[in-house]
């Protein structure tokens, strides 16, 4: 039996300054958990946004690989302001796959990766 489900993302040493910049630019976004191992990096991290709980840690090792933008995170927004908002603030410093726009199944789209490399798609339905 299945207890729990949550996305997890692996970072490579910036799992604080990514934890922190979601909690400050995601409307209602917290940090629900901070664990630190004792060279500083973080060995657990929740974040609650829109109602799901997100895990994450910076990975002891070094991997070759990175975040991919086929997997994203899904924020569904109340308005075309939102849309363009928070696209302009997680793509600062990352890239826009899809820049704010009507495309004919949502109001409102944009898709980004932020700096971090994870990707976003945020949603005016």
């Amino acid at each position: 039996m299945i207890t729990a489900a949550a996305p997890f993302l692996m970072f490579q040493g910036r799992c604080e300054e990514a934890m922190t910049f979601y909690a400050t630019t995601l409307p209602g976004c917290r940090i629900a958990l901070l664990e630190k191992k004792p060279d500083g990096t973080v060995a657990m991290a929740r974040l609650a946004v829109g109602g799901l709980e997100v895990m994450a840690n910076d990975s002891p090792p070094v991997h070759a690989f990175d975040f991919t933008p086929s997997a994203s995170i899904f924020l569904t927004v109340d308005g075309a302001d939102d849309v363009d908002r928070l696209a302009g603030a997680l793509g600062e410093g990352g890239k826009t796959l899809m820049p704010p726009d009507g495309y004919g199944f949502s109001q409102r789209f944009a898709w980004v990766q932020d700096r971090f490399g994870v990707s976003w798609q945020i949603n005016l339905p």
